[in-house]
């Protein structure tokens, strides 16, 4: 990431907690934000003039990114999640490190295009259909953060451990290139893993189906010993928690809790179906916790017990998961609008905490503590909504960022900055020209592979 000292003059932004107008910030060829200085009237001789609404640069903390070429035909009919899996594993049998990446770039480019500056790929597809590992066993791990890269946004691989098909069950024939074979062998593939300027590492545990409980403290260790975000699956379905409560005889939150998998360092991905003893358990460890609420409404998994867990003690983050949206802006108010319909009520989050949320949050879930704000001494990523749109239009300034949460949608980012570099300017990728004919290609590809 070729990176130069750039100053930035956005006609409003958000500043931890208030929308100020005219703030030029300055970033250094470290990728940092070296000052911010609000209430200069036009920008500056030199600078990039960035028109509407400037926030800090949005984290998707939870991405599938293969499960983007299921958009439109996994809305066809029926079912349930179960059904939605075979679908799944049918295209997941058709990746190869090459398609993968061709795929992948674009994906994260629609991300960059929709505000998204961080990536937490939650990633399993590790090795040959036959389960037989490449030659570089990281190989569609390293597509991944290359294909990042290519797209100018953040990736944190989160590389995932996924052993069983169910509790004490063998990984199936269309599993067996998600598996090493044995927690051990997971980890020293992982362990291979070597950051880079753009690409951090953490670990995953798929679900409590899919590692068996003798499994779970290696991989919490591995995480803990490297200081790495470690992500799970947990309960986004019920039918998880009476599999587990057969096998067990505990929830899967109090599974995890026994072998030393809760903590701040954890964030747990849906957890839409929750004892009250669950919500507790997350809460008082500062276990993270990361919705997808889209995914979520489309899979009609549910609506998990948000306020609740936030009460407790759990902080909140964004993904969008299986990508039948990618919008950070609608996971955000997903978390209020999903609330008020449970609940019949209004006002559980404000809209600077959803931002935090999708933002602050996310970029602390993925082990990049260091962004998420517009402060110096932060990483200059910056994402511009637009106040001239026929969503946006109206509000006064000083209701920007209510406006942006509750009516903007993806369509309305002009501009995106990582690291200071502008990689989308006026609605368009710098990087990845004709995103829409890039994914268009690669899903092709998958689709005639079949």
């Amino acid at each position: 990431m070729s990176l130069t000292a750039q100053l930035y003059w956005a006609e409003h932004a958000w500043l931890n907690g208030t929308v100020e107008p005219g703030v030029v910030i300055a970033t250094a060829d470290t990728g940092h934000i070296t000052s911010v200085r609000p209430g200069v009237d036009g920008p500056p001789i030199g600078a990039v003039d960035l028109r509407g609404l400037t926030i800090p640069g949005l984290a998707n903390a939870h991405s599938h990114a293969f499960h983007r070429a299921l958009r439109g035909a996994a809305q066809i009919g029926g079912g349930t999640f179960w059904t939605w899996r075979n679908g799944m594993y049918d295209l997941a049998a058709r990746l190869t490190p090459e398609n993968y990446f061709a795929l992948a770039t674009a994906v994260y480019a629609e991300m960059a295009l929709a505000g998204i500056t961080c990536v937490g790929e939650f990633h399993y597809v590790h090795h040959a259909p036959d389960g037989t590992p490449y030659r570089d066993p990281n190989a569609m791990g390293e597509a991944l953060v290359a294909a990042a890269a290519e797209a100018g946004i953040r990736i944190t691989l989160l590389d995932t451990c996924y052993l069983a098909a169910g509790f004490g069950e063998r990984a199936t024939p269309q599993q067996r290139r998600f598996s090493d074979g044995t927690v051990e062998r997971w980890a020293e593939r992982a362990g291979a893993l070597r950051p880079t300027a753009h690409a951090r590492f953490g670990a995953a545990i798929h679900s409590v189906r899919a590692v068996p409980a003798e499994a779970l403290t290696t991989v919490a260790g591995w995480a803990i010993e490297r200081r790495a975000p470690l992500h799970v699956h947990l309960s986004e379905q019920p039918a998880e928690n009476e599999d587990c409560l057969r096998a067990h005889g505990r929830t899967p939150t109090r599974l995890l809790a026994d072998h030393g998998v809760l903590g701040p360092g954890t964030t747990a991905v849906h957890a839409t179906h929750l004892t009250d003893e669950d919500i507790d358990l997350l809460g008082r460890s500062d276990t993270r916790v990361c919705v997808c609420p889209t995914t979520e409404r489309d899979l009609a998994d549910g609506i998990g017990p948000t306020t609740r867990l936030r009460t407790a003690g759990s902080p909140l983050c964004l993904g969008s998961d299986s990508h039948a949206v990618i919008d950070l802006i609608e996971e955000a108010r997903a978390l209020e609008l999903d609330e008020r319909l449970r609940s019949r009520a209004r006002g559980h989050f404000t809209a600077g905490q959803l931002l935090r949320s999708a933002a602050e949050h996310g970029h602390a879930a993925l082990g990049w503590p260091e962004a998420g704000r517009i402060e110096p001494g932060w990483l200059a990523d910056l994402t511009t909504v637009a106040l001239d749109t026929v969503r946006t239009a109206g509000p006064p300034p000083r209701l920007a960022l209510e406006a942006t949460i509750f009516a903007a949608t993806n369509a309305d980012v002009r501009h995106v900055v990582v690291a200071g570099r502008h990689i989308v300017r006026h609605g368009e990728h710098q990087l990845v020209h004709d995103t829409p004919h890039r994914l268009t290609q690669a899903i092709a590809v998958l689709r005639d592979n079949h």
